[in-house]
């Protein structure tokens, strides 16, 4: 063999390994994309990831049960770059399954312009998100607020008589985004 044959036989090589791995990445790409709807689809199937109701439940629980209780936590936390001052007006509250229980959080705009803000809520554990149920929550709908300006928002909920008996505290979190390009 010559090393002519030997240099095209090593750049046909080349070509081929360049194209699969071409493909790799083009491959790789795609599934980074996909990634978040399966994830998605993976949480709706499996009721993990701590994903609440997005709208209003009906109270339906049959009654109260008065020999359990539960801790409810709540916390919050803006994402990054949004100058509200976020926090619950109580950290955390006992309730008895099936009890439906009032609590409120407290919001001030101290951006220099009016920004429209959206709570997005998670639960942990992750198991227990199916079983709080918000009846009213701020996090429905989109929370307008000028600059300077503060607001009491409420929340209305309660935990379903379903829940799991090893589990005896939720921590519900909120994360504060700033959607005013996204409502206009």
């Amino acid at each position: 063999m010559t090393t002519e044959d030997n240099s095209t036989n090593t750049n046909t090589n080349n070509n081929k390994t360049l194209k699969k791995l071409l493909l790799v990445v083009l491959a790789m790409f795609g599934f980074g994309f996909a990634l978040v709807p399966l994830y998605d689809v993976f949480c709706d199937i499996t009721g993990l990831n701590g994903k609440t109701n997005t709208s209003a439940a009906i109270y339906d629980a049959n009654g109260v049960d008065k020999s359990r209780t539960v801790r409810v936590q709540f916390i919050t936390r803006n994402a990054q770059g949004v100058p509200w001052k976020f926090e619950p007006i109580v950290n955390e509250v006992d309730v008895h399954p099936g009890e439906m229980q009032f609590v409120s959080f407290y919001a001030k705009n101290n951006g220099t312009h009016d920004i429209v803000g959206q709570a997005v809520p998670s639960v942990s554990p992750g198991q227990a998100a199916n079983y709080f149920h918000k009846i009213e929550c701020f996090c429905f709908t989109h929370q307008p607020l000028g600059a300077g300006m503060d607001v009491e928002m409420s929340l209305q909920f309660y935990v379903d008589l379903e829940l799991p008996a090893d589990i005896k505290t939720l921590t519900l979190s909120y994360t504060l985004y700033d959607i005013t390009e996204k409502s206009s």
